[in-house]
């Protein structure tokens, strides 16, 4: 039986796991490693506060997460398959209510950022924040 996200090594595993398939996927590879290019370690560092400030409540993340996105190329597609390998991630290594907050915000997050940067893509706009 599987145990749910419950302290920052959890969290580490969660992010470590999803990103190394990120890193060999065909459809979101080139995307992430053309913008982080030999940042990982900085990114993967603010993904574990992310996450921890979402799910463990450990306030470590300040920021606002989706001004390095606003400019991606990626479109539904792109969503459909990061929301899929975070899924399958979250799926295969936990489970219980800290799981599934998991889930339902990437779900969220994936929604919102999809929106957002079509709609700065139609208005051919820049956000502000």
């Amino acid at each position: 039986m599987k145990e749910d996200i419950k302290n920052l090594a959890d969290v580490k595993l969660l992010v470590d796991s999803f990103y190394g398939k990120i890193r060999e996927d065909e459809a979101l590879k080139d995307i992430f490693n053309n913008k982080i290019g030999d940042r990982w370690p900085e990114h993967l560092q603010k993904m574990y506060n992310f996450w921890q400030t979402v799910l463990l409540e450990e306030h470590t993340y300040y920021g606002s997460p989706f001004m390095p996105h606003a400019k991606l190329p990626v479109n539904l597609e792109h969503f459909e398959r990061w929301l899929a390998l975070f899924y399958t991630t979250v799926d295969d290594l936990f489970e219980g209510e800290k799981a599934e907050q998991a889930k339902w915000q990437g779900q969220r997050m994936a929604e919102m950022f999809h929106s957002k940067i079509e709609y700065h893509r139609i208005n051919d706009s820049t956000p502000l924040i």
